[in-house]
């Protein structure tokens, strides 16, 4: 027999495959704690070989064992194993040009802290780094987990990110963000795997694992199989997941609904493009265009930030914001009819900050998409809310610290 074959078959690869077996039980487990009898039948492994395998597993700190509460005190007590949790940490970090959102979990997904710092209007690459090493070591400090204890940390930004590359190619909303060298600095820092992605496929992950597209029952199931994410606020980004699957395209630049051009005719010349580096879209549907529209019309809100109090007059019945709102959602509804033709997702969900209006929004949004569309198609705010794309950076930083603890056990053959 070849040497390569009988070292791919031999008790040491049973016995880690075992290992294997029981850790997914363990973690994947609807209580926190599990007995032998338990693991052996959800693994279908035999007692002496999951006792074996959690005894391997506590060695390499992965799994401690705990008598359960309430447990008699004559005789020997049940025990009971847990997955250390608190064996290592993740950090999901959301950077984008007006904020920064660091959240620190433990290896269940747990978040422990969020941390959050502003961002001064047209910062520039190295500013925007500046300001997210400080909110991590921030979050972190307040999660009471020491830099060195993080398993892993994963990032998302608006613009085109090269995943394999950990490089940002292009980012019309941050100045000199793109070709900086954020993920290697960060790795250099941390001494851990650090990585990177589009923000809005990060929004679309969390979705997937924690938000409405996670609900239970057939149609849920349905919508989780072809489902289109946007989010929605100064800028639009789509993420779009087909077959179960995130689609981020050939150059990873799938889903930019910004920049669709509703507004100049088939025949006109295309425009220069702003400075901000602002889609058409965005100038038409925009956080920003939504205020210039409310000012137009008298309604009373706050700065160029601050929507919120049109969407509460229109809820209270205020005609003329009533109105405003009425014309954002018809030609939003336009836009996203595009993607909902070619597309044909079974859901909807829309994120970012103007989806917090909810359905004062969101319903003339369904009506003036009905008429633009051949089937119907839920639409949603999202459950995530301004938290999505840390909690999806979280959800992928914690797939790669899983490598950290497949290493962990493994070290012990």
């Amino acid at each position: 027999m070849p040497v390569g074959r009988a070292a791919a078959t031999g008790p040491h690869v049973l016995r880690r495959m075992n290992v294997a077996a029981v850790l997914a039980a363990l973690r994947e487990g609807d209580a926190p704690t599990a007995r032998v009898t338990d693991l052996a039948s959800l693994t279908g492994l035999s007692r002496p070989a999951v006792t074996r395998a959690l005894t391997e597993l506590r060695e390499c700190g992965l799994v401690e064992f705990t008598a359960a509460a309430g447990s008699p005190q004559l005789g020997r007590p049940a025990q009971y194993a847990r997955f250390r949790t608190e064996s290592g940490y993740v950090a999901g970090i959301d950077i984008g040009p007006h904020k920064v959102l660091v959240l620190i979990a433990d290896l269940a997904g747990q978040v422990l802290a969020s941390h959050r710092a502003a961002v001064d209007r047209g910062a520039a690459g190295p500013q925007l780094f500046a300001t997210a090493r400080s909110t991590l070591t921030a979050a972190a400090a307040e999660a009471g987990v020491p830099l060195p204890d993080l398993w892993a940390v994963s990032a998302g930004t608006p613009g085109i990110v090269d995943r394999e590359r950990g490089e940002v190619l292009l980012a019309p909303s941050i100045p000199d963000w793109a070709g900086l060298p954020a993920v290697s600095l960060l790795r250099d820092w941390l001494h851990c795997p650090v990585t990177i992605d589009n923000d809005v496929n990060l929004a679309v992950l969390a979705e997937l694992r924690r938000g409405t597209a996670a609900d239970t029952g057939a149609g849920a199931q349905a919508g989780t199989d072809c489902l289109v994410f946007v989010q929605w606020g100064r800028r639009i980004g789509t993420g779009i997941v087909i077959n179960g699957r995130p689609y981020r395209g050939n150059s990873a630049a799938a889903g930019e609904l910004g920049f669709i051009d509703l507004v100049r005719g088939p025949d006109a010349p295309p425009g220069p493009r702003p400075a901000d580096g602002m889609g058409p879209f965005e100038q038409l549907v925009g956080a920003e265009a939504i205020h210039r529209l409310a000012l137009e019309a008298g309604v009373a809100v706050g700065d160029a930030h601050d929507i919120a109090p049109l969407f509460t007059a229109a809820r209270a019945g205020d005609p003329a914001a009533v109105d405003v709102v009425d014309r954002v959602a018809a030609r939003f509804a336009r836009g996203l009819a595009a993607l909902v033709l070619v597309l044909d997702p079974g859901r909807i969900v829309i994120g970012g900050g103007v989806s917090r209006a909810g359905d004062v929004l969101l319903d003339p949004v369904r009506r003036h998409l009905r008429s633009h569309t051949l089937v119907p198609v839920v639409v949603e705010a999202s459950v995530s809310g301004e938290r999505a794309v840390a909690l999806g950076a979280v959800r992928h930083a914690l797939d790669v610290a899983e490598e950290r603890v497949t290493a962990a056990y493994q070290g012990l053959g």
